[in-house]
């Protein structure tokens, strides 16, 4: 049996508490249905972290003991203490795993270590979003159909201001035409990754069967020795398919 991939998700966790509409969707915070959702894909243990805590709830201990950093944050970028910052930096150069969801491409730890501003166009519609998978045979894609739909989002588009992706698993299409990077992978040092476009507070993106299963994907993925984690007993039920949405 393989051991068990150590996943710390991370939460701003600032519009749960303020935003009455939010807080419907996430009353205990999207932290608590990620972690949720990654300890039922099996394979992991999971803690989480919120910004609030001291130190952010990253301390040296705690990103010693994870293999896979996962980070929302909307509001409240220019709060996250620049130590804090290096450190996570540091580990990710270290070879600890990072991925990057929706409104964390404007986060302090992401433009570290893609050296460029993180902009894009966005518009808060609530349209359908079409999320297309151009590169099924990547491990981040396993189990995940041609393509699914999501059909409350909140619209990114390009011009995304990011280096070129060593490896793009997503496109997004929005109903205003627009087509958006959205499952995008890097490597920087001896860590690697993952950049994961859906997940507005407002919307309980972060409740579907699809998004969940990238999400457990790309962790597995960007955990150390993910080859050794991808042949654990837990992946034979991720191989299945979901149905895209009609």
């Amino acid at each position: 049996m393989s051991t068990p991939i150590r996943v710390t998700v991370w939460n701003e966790f600032r519009h749960e508490k303020r935003n009455d509409k939010v807080k419907a969707v996430y009353p205990d915070g999207m932290h608590a249905v990620i972690a949720q959702a990654l300890k039922a894909a099996g394979g992991m243990t999971v803690r989480t972290a919120t910004l609030d805590e001291p130190e952010h709830g990253l301390t040296p201990e705690v990103l010693a003991e994870t293999d896979v950093l996962t980070w929302w944050g909307h509001t409240a970028h220019g709060d996250v203490k620049d130590e804090v910052v290096k450190r996570v930096q540091e580990r990710v150069l270290q070879g600890m795993g990072l991925i990057v969801l929706h409104s964390g491409h404007h986060s302090k730890v992401f433009k570290a270590l893609m050296g460029t501003t993180g902009n894009l166009r966005w518009r808060e519609a609530g349209e359908k979003e079409r999320i297309w998978t151009v590169s099924p045979g990547h491990p981040i894609a396993q189990g995940v159909g041609e393509y699914f739909e999501l059909a409350h989002e909140e619209m990114y588009g390009e011009q995304f201001d990011v280096p070129q992706p060593d490896e793009l698993v997503f496109l997004s299409w929005f109903q205003g035409g627009e087509v958006f990077r959205s499952g995008a992978c890097w490597t920087r040092g001896r860590g690697r990754i993952f950049y994961f476009r859906p997940g507005h507070e407002t919307y309980p993106t972060f409740r579907d069967a699809n998004v969940q299963r990238v999400i457990a994907n790309g962790v597995r993925w960007a955990a150390p020795h993910a080859q050794q984690a991808y042949n654990c007993l837990h992946v034979k039920e991720a191989m299945e398919p979901i149905p895209a949405q009609t």
